[in-house]
């Protein structure tokens, strides 16, 4: 397994701070920040404690690239956060200038669900409608064509969909945002089932593809916060190999 080293460009910003100045390791983070209620606390907290600067610390060390953070939602607490590599997005003829047609390591705190969810989101945005002309609309250089390519019996998302969702506990969601179908290691069959499902996805819907391990509450407040960072980190290197499939570079 490769080991996380610290980017050239976070020891150079933890120089130029304070001498207490931390590096984002995740010791210092704490479970109870996980807030099912209200989403996860970012806001009101030192750098090194902020989840957002944990991850991103990590994900550069361990590929060797800078990633872009983004989010939904405001204040101290977020309900979404992802993490996606910038060279990816660059390499895009027309969609360089934003996040949604990138794949992307995600977070959330599933308020309906009480589930923790650390994986791989892949977006299509609008087809149709007067959604579909705003930089949401889908375009032809999105990571969601790729992936689409990749939904058949026998390729190699199909096969690591099966190794994650029937020996590692991994959890398949895929699309319109308000009617999603969910797939477990009982009832996936293949990777042709989430093309299935896309087609039927209507045009002026958000729709999209999350490949997930799901870690229930009770877990979460067990778990220290260091050991959350872990499984987190575990989670997004299991899901590298499909992220892979379906972006334009590799890392």
């Amino acid at each position: 397994m490769k080991r996380s080293r610290a980017p050239a460009h976070w020891l150079a910003r933890a120089a130029n701070d304070s001498p207490a100045a931390e590096l984002p390791t995740g010791e210092a983070f704490r479970s109870e920040w996980i807030d099912f209620e209200h989403g996860v606390r970012v806001g009101n907290l030192q750098p090194h404690e902020r989840i957002t600067q944990i991850l991103r610390f990590h994900l550069e060390g361990r590929h060797g690239t800078r990633f872009i953070t983004d989010r939904w939602g405001r204040g101290v607490f977020w309900h979404w956060i992802c993490w996606l590599p910038r060279a990816n997005r660059e390499a895009k003829p027309f969609s360089n200038k934003v996040n949604f047609g990138c794949a992307k390591f995600f977070i959330s705190a599933d308020q309906e669900t009480h589930v923790f969810k650390a994986g791989l989101q892949v977006e299509r945005g609008f087809l149709t409608g007067p959604e579909a002309e705003k930089n949401w609309g889908f375009r032809d250089d999105w990571d969601w064509c790729r992936l689409m390519d990749h939904c058949h019996k026998g390729s190699e998302l199909d096969r690591e969909l099966h190794r994650l969702l029937e020996r590692e506990g991994f959890v398949v969601e895929t699309g319109d945002w308000d009617n999603r179908a969910v797939l477990d290691s009982s009832t996936f069959r293949s990777a042709s089932q989430i093309a299935a499902y896309a087609r039927k996805c209507p045009g002026d819907k958000w729709a999209g593809f999350q490949l997930y391990y799901p870690l229930p509450e009770a877990e979460v407040r067990a778990c220290s916060g260091s050991d959350l960072i872990q499984a987190i980190r575990g989670a997004f290197t299991e899901v590298t190999l499909a992220m892979n499939c379906c972006m334009q570079i590799r890392i």
